[in-house]
């Protein structure tokens, strides 16, 4: 069985095995063991915060661990609030009407406008789970287990949520986006400017990118095309949230163009639907025929979250097995949350 639960102190080199197998452009989890280090240090650091009424920029990451082997396959975070330490960047897609009575001319412009839009707001990131374990559903047990920590502490997170999507580049780092803009301005390769901004240096975003409008005419047709574009490997996670109810609103990612795409916490599908439910521990069945549900306890430091396999929708109350009931921590006649895995729509 698959669980979902926070990470621990000493979990470092299964999470630095992870890094490695990422890849350019994935900057929220790169092999660098201090900032490892510090992103599990924040993390269980925020679990173990009790008297939180707003989010301050609690970073929460989770693993999905495989229970038969005790192997951690897989991660994926929330960030309660951006911004508020160091600036947070995207481009705007807008446009600027040019136009001339006296010529007959009116031309609408495509701009790329930098802005702070999304200073303050919550974040999904860090969901990658190793491609020996993509399938049976853990991709989207790994990515919406964080809808249900959402719904069971909606005061750690804003009414707003975004996700900013990894962009279109090739396998030895070469971003389209980066090298039409970026690299007139910076002078260094994608690759290197994606490992200044994982190690919190943002600020030679300011200094060195322009602060007017860049028309979107002026960059190569190649670079036009990926704007709001995502990285092969990233389209399945982006089909996961659009099915949640998460929608681009042209923001992209000022490096790669990368689309970021956001939704009312209130509004996501799973966040909506869930609902809880008190357990008898029995045996039920057919636990292996039926639909998909999430199952998360209601516990922070020790939050658990998996996937069960029923018949008949739970009602009010939910049978599940002593193993399930033990993977999620909980006793008999404890609550839990459930919620369908996928739309029935």
């Amino acid at each position: 069985m698959m669980i979902i639960r926070p990470i621990q102190k000493h979990e470092i080199e299964p999470l630095y095995k992870l890094a490695e197998k990422t890849g350019v452009g994935f900057t929220s989890l790169i092999p660098n063991h201090d900032i490892l280090e510090k992103k599990i240090e924040s993390s269980v650091k925020a679990f173990k915060k009790t008297d939180i009424s707003a989010p301050t920029g609690e970073s929460y990451l989770f693993v999905i661990e495989d229970s038969e082997t005790g192997e951690i396959v897989g991660t994926s975070g929330l960030l309660s609030a951006v911004g508020l330490d160091e600036p947070f960047y995207s481009y705007h897609l807008g446009n600027i009407v040019h136009s001339s009575r006296e010529l007959s001319v009116h031309n609408i412009m495509p701009t790329l406008v930098l802005n702070n839009d999304y200073t303050g707001f919550s974040e999904l990131c860090t969901l990658f789970l190793d491609e020996g374990y993509r399938h049976s559903k853990n991709g989207q047990l790994l990515s919406k287990c964080r809808f249900m920590f959402l719904a069971q502490f909606p005061e750690r997170f804003t009414e707003k949520i975004f996700a900013e999507m990894r962009g279109v580049c090739d396998e030895n780092g070469r971003s389209p986006l980066w090298e039409s803009l970026g690299r007139h301005f910076f002078s260094i390769d994608f690759k290197k400017a994606d490992e200044m901004t994982s190690l919190g240096g943002k600020q030679f975003i300011a200094e060195l990118m322009p602060n007017n409008p860049v028309y979107v005419s002026l960059l190569s047709d190649e670079a036009k095309n990926v704007l709001g574009k995502v990285h092969k490997k990233t389209a399945p996670a982006r089909r996961l949230l659009e099915q949640e109810g998460f929608r681009f609103e042209n923001y992209v990612d000022i490096f790669d163009g990368g689309p970021t795409i956001e939704a009312r916490v209130q509004d996501i599908r799973a966040v909506r639907s869930s609902r809880l439910s008190v357990v008898n521990i029995g045996q039920p069945k057919n636990t292996q025929e039926g639909d998909f549900y999430m199952v998360s306890n209601s516990k922070l430091t020790d939050f658990r979250c998996i996937l069960i396999q029923r018949t008949s929708p739970p009602g009010s109350s939910i049978t599940l097995t002593q193993e399930e009931a033990s993977n999620l921590c909980i006793d008999n006649k404890d609550t839990v949350r459930l919620v369908e895995l996928s739309s029935r729509r």
